[in-house]
């Protein structure tokens, strides 16, 4: 459930803050009657966001087990490959993104409404559509039950609540360390996901060696246990893995992990300056 919330609240958060500085530069700059236009962008990209996750979970379910299990693990290994990109590219531009929006939103505002509604749309619209998949592949990787999802969503009802107190000027952060920090750690989600995904693709027959485990400690750390469920609601983590798992897992995370490290510029970075408060 904890990497769950994570996922909600770290992706809604980017969402949070870039409709936060829009909404803040249109009403700085005396153009409040364009918020109508902004809110449906916003909204159009959320509804699109919400349309394919429902696609993504009901679509699959009158396959067969091997197409779920191979469409779930190519499924697993794109949303991956989008989240350590997105984590990389944050790092890079959380600075930035402030300017960047307003240079984008200033260039809406003199095409027209249409402009204006488009900029939102894709502004929100790429964050919503990388955490549907990831999220659900994080969901599925967790297992069955209520738990996951009430985490996906008590994260994005926090990023929420966190956006508006950014706006109304009643919080400040280190949005670099926030974001590095909790880049982090999703890497290490990310790394749970995509051995999962590798299972999925062994059980689909499109991988070998779904015999060869790499270790079995199911006695141990059993899979119905509240730690292992913990465990497995946190990090992915599985007690039995394959060989393949198991490789793929170290593979990514390790490079990946020191590569996102190694000269992060949390660790010398000034903090983040706030959205301007609302006049309203």
């Amino acid at each position: 459930m904890f990497s769950n919330y994570l996922i909600g609240l770290r992706e809604g958060l980017e969402a949070s803050l870039v409709v936060c500085i829009l909404i803040a530069y249109l009403v700085k700059t005396g153009n409040k009657d364009k918020l109508t236009p902004l809110w449906l962008g916003v909204g159009l990209a959320a509804a699109l966001s919400l349309a394919f996750g429902a696609g993504l979970e009901f679509g699959t379910q009158e396959l067969t087990f091997k197409a779920q299990e191979a469409i779930g693990g190519s499924l697993s290994i794109i949303s991956v490959g989008l989240v350590t990109w997105m984590v990389f590219w944050m790092k890079r531009t959380a600075r930035n993104m402030k300017s960047e929006l307003q240079g984008k939103l200033d260039a809406a505002l003199a095409m027209g409404t249409g402009a204006l509604v488009t900029t939102a749309f894709l502004a929100v619209g790429r964050e919503g559509l990388e955490t549907s998949l990831f999220v659900w592949r994080s969901v599925h990787a967790a297992g069955n039950g209520a738990g996951p999802l009430i985490g996906v969503l008590l994260g994005i009802g926090s990023s929420i609540v966190l956006g508006w107190l950014f706006y109304r000027g009643a919080l400040t952060i280190n949005l670099s360390k926030f974001f590095t920090w909790t880049g982090a750690m999703l890497v290490v989600v990310a790394a749970g996901v995509l051995a999962y995904g590798v299972h999925d693709l062994q059980e689909a027959d499109f991988l070998p060696g779904l015999a060869n485990k790499a270790f079995d400690i199911s006695e141990t750390i059993a899979p119905d246990s509240w730690y292992g469920t913990l465990l497995k609601g946190t990090f992915n983590f599985q007690p039995d893995p394959t060989v393949l798992q198991a490789v793929v897992w170290a593979l990514y995370l390790v490079p990946v992990l020191a590569l996102f490290l190694v000269g992060s510029p949390a660790r010398r970075s000034k903090p983040e300056p706030k959205p301007e408060p609302s006049n309203s």
